[in-house]
């Protein structure tokens, strides 16, 4: 077991709508609740604030929506303006699990460093 929380972000019907709508290509996708939230990213916290998830992510909504949004398109220009707490919980619904165990049993490495 790891001292991690798992947080995973489901898409709601206004991040879908967002994604069809900003879409820059002429030939527009479409796509339902159930393809986009197929494969989602997981992050993860410290066990502590997975025992407070909804003041970690009050916290922290800004970041998690940017990384959302970036994952479909890079043009921040295509970012919806209104990025607040009150629109991350309109466009998101969240999942944390406080119990995360590795079943590798090998260290764990960061891919960004």
């Amino acid at each position: 077991m790891v001292n991690r929380g798992a947080l995973i972000l489901r898409y709601k019907a206004p991040f879908i709508k967002w994604i069809e709508e900003a879409d820059p290509a002429e030939q527009k996708m479409e796509i339902t609740i159930d393809q986009v939230n197929n494969e989602r990213t997981v992050y993860l916290i410290s066990d502590e604030d997975a025992e407070n998830v909804e003041g970690w992510i009050s916290e922290n909504h800004e970041t998690l929506f940017e990384n959302e949004l970036e994952g479909w398109y890079g043009d921040e220009s295509l970012w919806p303006q209104k990025r607040n707490y009150k629109t991350f919980n309109e466009w998101f619904e969240v999942e944390c699990h406080s119990m995360v165990i590795d079943t590798v049993g090998e260290e764990i490495i960061d891919d960004d460093n």
